[in-house]
């Protein structure tokens, strides 16, 4: 990355927008500079549309200056009890504020604000690649003020914060996760001092509430190796604190000489292989971020299901279905949604073994219509995920797992053609069962519907009323209901 020069700053901001806000400013004599990621941004030739202006004075004036040279073609929101103000105009937001000083009370992250310098809202900023302010007052125009060397970071890809790591970090422990965000984000690394700060304030996180990590958490998600982020969270102790289930997986034990694989590396790597350098899928768009987590968290039963058998070496008997149960409770620790995203991920959970159980061995029709039954309409991505999840080191098994892949995906493709899912709901439901039986809902009806599903989808009788009226009487006389 070349370096930028005051001069060449000003050209990047030779904008109708930066010279109308020169212009307000320098209508009420006040100091006033564009900062944080908008200026970084500029440097990493990354786009952005939001822009943050601070005022040596008030904010808010500015913000009504330039609101008036606009001549009434933007909008306008002025926030008086944090003495901000918001112009909105041609797809740009600009957050005017006026400089500030922040201090801190060890037992809250909202800090006490007062007016400051320039200088004073520079220190209060995270990290030195977001600390950049550039002059917009026009006989200063394009001047970078950068007392924290934040160029020379970006040039050498380093994530470091301004002051004392552990002040900034022990201020506002949210920090911590924006820190590791903004690393994997831009693929830069942590700066030692501050990654030793990281260690030391890990446990501060407790004060900062779910909604703002999983916010955090979910940024790192969506990177093109979100794995980056998670390594750095598990080696600076904040994974086991947010986390824990999967901080769990880092383990390795050896018996008899018999060793498992590290499952949260391995789950790592089912991540990123399931983003796929953040290159779209099938449907033209980028894994979604719930694909993702059921990625993430795919193989998280395996703490508690893991056992040593003398005959069988380490196994995880019913890891998908532990896993499964685990979801709600992650996603509601996390403030994650609880509506259908979280049924989503917990489906994918405890299906994520099924497709790799079939091409494990002979591929048969049966099994292919259960799996399509009980996935349904996410189908895809459950395969999708299973096709990620083959991370063996063995070449002939993998080479063999993906070919019994294709031919499980061409079996979908044949039954998705033929409309399954009408063919595999039988044809007699639930409330005609219990008419003709006089039953109200209960275990017998769910006993009898699972008869007439079963026999339909392991292709034993024809989807067609006459047969399944039989089979359904002939159960019906077992259980001794007719």
């Amino acid at each position: 990355m070349r370096m930028l020069s005051d001069a060449d700053m000003a050209k990047l901001l030779d904008k109708d927008i930066f010279h109308k806000i020169s212009e307000a400013a320098d209508s009420l004599g006040l100091e006033t500079y564009v900062v944080g990621g908008y200026v970084r941004d500029l440097f990493l030739q990354r786009p952005s549309n939001d822009i943050d202006v601070v005022v040596v004075g008030s904010g808010i004036e500015v913000a009504k200056a330039f609101k008036k040279l606009l001549k009434g073609r933007a909008n306008l929101s002025v926030f008086k009890n944090f003495g901000t103000a918001q112009v909105k105009w041609h797809g740009h937001e600009v957050e005017f504020v006026g400089a500030r000083k922040e201090s801190y009370s060890h037992d809250s992250r909202k800090p006490h604000v007062e007016d400051g310098t320039l200088e004073d809202d520079q220190n209060r900023r995270d990290f030195t690649i977001n600390a950049l302010a550039v002059c917009l007052n026009k006989d200063r125009f394009g001047e970078i003020v950068d007392p924290f060397y934040g160029l020379l970071d970006m040039e050498d890809g380093v994530i470091r914060t301004p002051l004392d790591p552990d002040i900034t970090f022990s201020d506002d422990p949210l920090r911590m996760m924006r820190c590791v965000r903004f690393a994997t984000q831009l693929r830069f690394y942590i700066d030692e001092e501050t990654f030793d700060a990281l260690e030391r304030n890990a446990d501060r996180i407790k004060i900062i509430s779910g909604e703002r990590i999983s916010e955090e958490l979910n940024k790192i998600m969506m990177t093109a190796q979100p794995s980056r982020g998670f390594v750095d969270l598990q080696r600076c102790g904040l994974l086991k604190l947010i986390l824990p289930e999967l901080a769990a997986l880092d383990v390795v034990e050896t018996k008899n000489g018999k060793g498992h694989k590290n499952n949260f590396y391995h789950s790592l790597e089912v991540l990123d292989n399931v983003c796929d350098g953040n290159k779209p899928g099938a449907d033209g768009e980028p894994t979604s971020l719930w694909l993702r987590w059921a990625a993430l968290l795919h193989d998280i039963g395996k703490a508690k299901t893991k056992r040593w058998e003398p005959a069988q070496g380490w196994t995880f008997h019913n890891h998908p279905f532990v896993g499964g149960k685990m979801v709600p409770s992650i996603f509601r620790r996390l403030k994650l949604p609880m509506d259908m995203k979280m049924k989503y991920v917990q489906k994918l959970v405890e299906l994520h073994m099924r497709p790799i159980a079939i091409a494990d061995e002979e591929v048969t029709d049966s099994a292919v219509r259960r799996l399509i039954n009980d996935a349904g309409d996410d189908i895809d991505d459950l395969m999708r995920l299973c096709d990620a999840d083959i991370t063996s080191k063995n070449e002939v098994r993998k080479a063999r797992f993906r070919d019994n892949f294709r031919i499980v995906r061409a079996k979908i493709a044949d039954l998705k053609e033929r409309d399954y899912k009408r063919l595999l709901q039988p044809v007699i439901d639930g409330n005609e069962i219990m008419e003709m039986f006089n039953l109200k809902p209960s275990r017998e009806v769910g006993t009898l519907k699972q008869t007439l599903k079963d026999a339909v989808l392991d292709d034993k009788v024809p989807n067609e009323r006459e047969p399944l009226m039989r089979l359904l009487k002939e159960k019906a006389a077992e259980m001794g209901l007719a």
